[in-house]
């Protein structure tokens, strides 16, 4: 394969040839439904999900106007596992345990994904399990508020952890009052407000058969799984007579954010101060996500990175050093975190500042430029080696992106990225403003103070 290749809406069938004698394919059924496989020469295990393009940010506008559906998304991820008709809790539970697979979900701002990882022979049994719980979860009013338990205890825990503080607080400052700025879990208020109804609502809104895409790789005969999801389908309550064209990609245009708050602090009584700094960053689709890509491993990615050498390794301000990128289809962030003393916070900050600054100003060097392109390819090629990663990338290139990129793709792509298109990009970085987010036993005044902000 040679170069990217489109994944148009109104294409039945599609097949691409990969890297290493591989070979994608996509269905789209008359229901909309769409089922993409990829099939690793030598496998003995299968790793598959089921995807809807509903996520935190959905909980308004097109599900509904009202704030009492906030944190819905994050509930149902939880009920999906608690049941159907034919299938208790326990035995969801049973059916994977018993031949040593595993199976879990992932919420996040843009979409929602149950999957399983099994053995060849057991991907019939996934297929059936997967579909009995996304078509007809009974989201039980009982388990419903044994849940928003659990979930209250999920949120306690990350409100610990003064990093995932952090985080939530930047989004919220960097991207002002966009959805994207919402937890993706919720907020305690709004699961302890939330009802049975809201989440059933939001169930029958965004899981029906043009919402959803299925992504296998590993030992999976496309044909075969193909026919399996279409008999699992069947035996649930979704109208799949009726003739459906998968729901529209996200529109990927940018959008302007709202200049968020400047300066975020909050008092925790934690060994270190958690420091973010964000500024906004680049949508999943634009041209410059590979320069993005070489940015953050020369300035944050590893323990070469600027970041890391400048903060740690030459002046010891803090054990924890990075930065990121992450994207989504009409805004991103483009973040830098720290932990350090308390009372070090203020320098740790503008010396993160001050690095990006330089980045800027000066560019990179050909041997970082080498270095990122060689981190960035074997890591891509490494993660491929797992069929998790190669599920993952069918499904998110389906629902986001529109296009399957393949590794030599990737490479190639890499391979192009100049010095000159680095630097531009940190400058093009510079000019969005500056959100900052702290935690930990400090206070506003000494720490605005400090940065100057």
């Amino acid at each position: 394969m040679n170069s990217a290749v489109n994944l148009p809406l109104d294409l039945p069938e599609l097949s691409i040839g990969t890297a290493a004698e591989g070979l994608v394919r996509r269905t789209i059924l008359p229901s909309g439904v769409r089922i993409l496989t990829e099939h690793i020469p030598g496998s003995r295990s299968a790793t598959i999900g089921y995807w809807v393009a509903a996520g935190s940010r959905d909980e308004l506008g097109a599900v509904g106007t009202t704030p009492s559906r906030y944190g819905s998304t994050h509930f149902l991820e939880h009920l999906l596992f608690k049941g159907t008709p034919t299938r208790t809790a326990l035995d969801i539970a049973i059916a994977f345990d018993s031949v040593g697979g595993e199976h879990n979900a992932v919420t996040s701002k843009e979409y929602t994904c149950y999957y399983a990882k099994v053995r060849d022979a057991d991907l019939p049994m996934a297929v059936d399990v997967l579909s009995d719980m996304v078509t007809s979860a009974l989201l039980d009013p009982v388990e419903f508020e044994t849940e928003r338990g659990v979930i209250l205890e999920e949120l306690a825990m990350a409100e610990d952890d003064p990093s995932d503080v952090a985080g939530e607080r930047l989004f919220e400052a960097v991207l002002g009052g966009h959805p994207l700025g919402r937890p993706v879990g919720g907020t305690p208020e709004a699961i302890r407000a939330v009802t049975r109804e809201a989440v059933w609502e939001h169930f029958k809104a965004a899981y029906r058969p043009n919402d959803l895409v299925v992504s296998a790789a590993g030992a999976v005969d496309h044909d075969e799984l193909v026919a399996r999801v279409v008999a699992s389908l069947a035996r649930s309550e979704w109208d799949l007579d009726t003739p459906a064209t998968p729901r529209a990609r996200r529109s990927t245009t940018p959008v302007a954010l709202d200049a968020g708050h400047p300066l975020t602090v909050v008092t925790k009584p934690t060994e270190q101060a958690s420091v973010m700094v964000g500024l906004p960053g680049l949508v999943a689709t634009d041209e410059r996500r590979t320069v993005m890509a070489v940015l953050n491993s020369v300035f944050g990615g590893g323990m070469s990175s600027r970041l890391f050498q400048e903060v740690r390794e030459r002046r010891g301000l803090a054990y924890s050093v990075y930065s990121y990128a992450p994207s989504y289809s009409d805004a991103g962030i483009f973040l830098m975190y720290a932990g350090c003393t308390p009372g070090r916070e203020g320098a740790v900050t503008e010396l993160m500042l001050s690095e990006l600054r330089r980045l800027a100003d000066d560019g990179i060097t050909a041997d970082e430029l080498r270095r990122a392109s060689g981190q960035l390819s074997g890591s891509a090629a490494l993660a491929l080696e797992d069929s998790d990663t190669r599920m993952s990338r069918l499904g998110r290139s389906e629902l986001t992106i529109g296009e399957f990129v393949d590794l030599d793709e990737s490479v190639r792509r890499l391979s192009e990225v100049t010095a000159d298109d680095v630097q531009e990009l940190a400058a093009t970085i510079l000019e969005g403003s500056v959100s900052i987010a702290a935690v930990g036993p400090i206070t506003d005044d000494a720490f605005a103070a400090t940065v100057g902000a």
